[in-house]
């Protein structure tokens, strides 16, 4: 199963994983941590929660004006 993983940096140092499908949200030190982390929650998480759909979630930008 293919899921979706979002990674931003954590504001203490490292990175924040969240899975849009499911709302798994882990952390760690480095990309492969928090990536590693972030499959392990969600396989648990599915364990008890199967997905009931087959969409994906839909990642893009949009663009804010700045305000002097």
């Amino acid at each position: 199963m293919e899921l979706s993983a979002v990674l931003t940096p954590a504001p203490e140092g490292g990175y924040v994983a969240f899975n849009p499908e499911t709302g798994t949200t882990t952390q760690g030190e480095a990309v492969e941590e928090a990536l590693a982390n972030l499959v392990e929650a969600t396989e648990l998480y599915l364990e008890e929660f199967p997905l009931t759909t087959s969409a994906r979630s839909l990642l893009t930008t949009f663009h804010i004006t700045e305000h002097a």
